[in-house]
């Protein structure tokens, strides 16, 4: 990996972790478009850039990481639990559900299903507005929402925002309910994958990687930054067009 396609890598997994239309499809398209296999240099870069994402958006939410917060971390460790115990106990098998194919139809299904949901969806004063009045209870259903992104292209933070939105939450709550909770569970998530891939960095352009680990800490704190203002102003559905028309013509280059 040379450090121009270590840019490009770095934009799109920037761009497209937190965002509800799954970095996952993206990364494929863009593997193939640049001639990068998906190898074990490949697994660690991916790794590498997913920390980096991570600390973007810590850098965004660091007023509520803090000890002050108490309450708030046990609800997202409450919302964290069915992930982790669901992933655990599949961790041996979700390679088999890592197809094109696959990646393609969760991209359709999950966009039919903030489609149905926007248009049935209808924010009222009613609706949680601040993470911080998130109940343990609508913690533990968004948690359980989570678990269907163990199915690559389902998309984590589309998964959390939809289990935000179906439980009560505003759009703009479910969605800094999905990036705090992004926090444990990908940190969790990259620090396994880094355990079983470390000895790959041996031997990596570390000058590559540096460099993409940059481009995705700049991208993602944009990213984030943006969509939260977005939010505010407009509805999922553009995301949930998009990613019907993603789905469609990964299907179609497959």
């Amino acid at each position: 990996m040379d450090i121009f396609q270590a840019i490009i890598i770095g934009i799109i997994e920037g761009f497209t972790e937190f965002l509800p239309i799954s970095s996952t499809g993206h990364m494929i398209v863009a593997g193939k478009f640049l001639g990068i296999p998906q190898d074990k240099v490949m697994n660690a870069y991916e790794i590498i850039i997913q920390f980096s994402a991570i600390l973007a958006v810590m850098l965004i939410y660091r007023e509520k990481i803090t000890f002050k917060k108490v309450d708030l971390w046990m609800k997202l460790f409450v919302a964290f639990l069915p992930f982790a115990i669901v992933g655990f106990l599949v961790k041996d098998h979700v390679d088999a559900l890592f197809t094109t194919q696959t990646v393609a139809y969760m991209f359709i299904i999950g966009g039919i299903v903030f489609l149905i949901l926007e248009y049935f969806y209808n924010e009222t004063p009613e609706h949680i507005k601040e993470v911080e009045d998130v109940s343990y209870m609508q913690a533990l259903w968004i948690g359980i929402s989570q678990i269907f992104a163990i199915i690559p292209g389902t998309s984590r933070s589309g998964a959390t925002i939809v289990g935000g939105l179906l439980t009560g939450l505003d759009r703009k709550a479910s969605s800094d309910f999905s990036f705090l909770l992004a926090i444990p569970v990908m940190g969790a998530v990259s620090g396994y994958s880094l355990l079983k891939h470390y000895h790959d960095l041996v031997g990596a352009d570390l000058t590559a990687f540096s460099v993409g680990f940059v481009v995705s800490f700049v991208v993602a704190y944009i990213t984030v930054k943006l969509f939260l203002v977005f939010i505010q102003k407009f509805s999922f559905v553009p995301f949930g067009i998009y990613r019907i028309i993603f789905g469609v013509i990964l299907l179609m280059v497959i």
